[in-house]
């Protein structure tokens, strides 16, 4: 499947489909999913990473007792606009997905996504250092999703 556009995804999903959103790290990749109508991300867990074929057989778990029909995995571009060593394991990663999981995916530019949310959990949600370390990954994940979410529903109003 190749790599969309925002719009093409938007067309792509399926009424009643979730979206599932990733935060594809080195030792993590934090999932969330959206609801059904597509306009709230929720974080759902963290995987901590081991080999690919267990980490994409979790991932394909997931999407399937979810009902998921499209991908939004965050790129972490660099904050000059660039795309760094990160920004190529990631679609390495990506592609090697799309030969255990077949969904309409689209990158999303996640610059500033966990700093977001650590600034968060820290100065509202007041969480322990712990605590913020079990769910910084799938809270950046929603955060990325969310983002996506907000833009399809905006791509959906424009004419």
């Amino acid at each position: 499947m190749p790599i969309l556009d925002i719009r093409a995804l938007n067309s792509l999903l399926p009424a009643g489909r979730r979206v599932i959103g990733l935060d594809v790290g080195t030792k993590t990749i934090g999932v969330a999913l959206s609801d059904v109508t597509r306009r709230v991300a929720t974080p759902l867990e963290t995987i901590r990473r081991t080999k690919f074929a267990a980490d994409a057989a979790r991932l394909a778990q997931v999407i399937a007792e979810h009902g998921v029909g499209g991908m939004v995995i965050g790129l972490p571009i660099s904050m000059d606009g660039t795309e760094g060593p990160r920004c190529q394991s990631v679609r390495q990663f990506a592609d090697n997905l799309f030969a255990v999981v077949d969904l309409p995916t689209v990158f999303w530019d996640e610059r500033l996504s966990t700093a977001a949310v650590e600034r968060f959990l820290v100065g509202e949600a007041d969480m322990t250092r712990r605590r913020r370390a079990q769910v910084i990954d799938r809270a950046a994940a929603a955060y990325i999703l969310q983002g996506a979410l907000d833009a399809m529903g905006r791509a959906a109003a424009s004419p």
